[in-house]
């Protein structure tokens, strides 16, 4: 992860938990199961910081919404690419300059809480 260089603001969204087809057996792919999603995106926030206007924030939010619909209005098969179809809803905002995603499946392995992937992108 880089540097949090001056001006610059790190969002973290924690375990945001949602609920989507994830999977490849025929059980995953009939029923819904729990995903676990961590965020962080960097951005430069000096005119935010400056003129405390929401214009010109990072609007966590509307990014996190996105996010929700996406996942929940899906399937996906990997877990490799629904951690990147949200890193590539990220990354779609010109302010983002990293972001990194982390998916966690609970359970997905007997004996093992879950399994997560991690992806991340920079401009």
């Amino acid at each position: 992860m880089p540097r949090l260089e001056p001006g610059m603001a790190r969002i973290r969204v924690k375990d945001l938990r949602l609920r989507t087809f994830i999977g490849i057996k025929e059980e995953e792919i009939l029923n819904k199961q729990d995903v676990l999603i961590n965020l962080t995106i960097l951005y430069p926030a000096e005119d935010a910081v400056r003129d405390n206007d929401i214009g010109h924030a990072l609007n966590y939010r509307t990014i996190t919404k996105a996010i929700i619909r996406h996942v929940e209005e899906n399937r996906f098969a990997l877990l490799e690419r629904l951690t990147q179809e949200i890193l590539d809803l990220i990354m779609q905002n010109p302010s983002v300059r990293y972001a990194q995603v982390e998916v966690d499946k609970p359970h997905a392995l007997r004996f093992a809480e879950s399994v997560s992937i991690t992806l991340a992108g920079h401009r």
